[in-house]
């Protein structure tokens, strides 16, 4: 059962930076396209940004564009969430997940292998 590891969470003050990471111990990332999601208390999950297998589709939903960068890194089997300009309502669990493709609208159940997810706390 393929199952994803999320880290890099952590508490942060506004504005601050912190850098997610994503992968698989035993399997290859190479095949998939990879959503990164989030669920903040009493919220549904919601999507955050996406990236093609080859890297070169990368979504971004509006909430984060131009602050979050998506990377992949197929040498190391991991998939990054580079997240900058930090703000208290970017508080929540993130997780990744798989899907064949990104989708128009990035649905998360039409995404699978779904990790435990990292903490990311924006606070003064």
């Amino acid at each position: 059962q393929v199952q994803f590891v999320e880290s890099g969470g952590g508490l942060v003050q506004p504005g601050g930076s912190l850098r997610l990471s994503c992968t698989t111990p035993k399997y290859s990332l190479d095949y998939y396209a990879i959503g990164w999601f989030r669920q903040a208390p009493g919220k549904e999950r919601e999507a955050v940004a996406c990236i093609s297998v080859s890297a070169f589709v990368k979504k971004y939903e509006d909430p984060v564009k131009g602050r979050f960068t998506i990377s992949r890194d197929n040498v190391k089997n991991t998939v990054y969430l580079q997240m900058n300009s930090l703000k208290p309502e970017d508080t929540a669990v993130y997780y990744c997940a798989a899907n064949s493709v990104c989708t128009e609208v990035l649905v998360p159940s039409a995404f699978d292998f779904w990790g435990q997810g990292t903490q990311v706390s924006v606070s003064s």
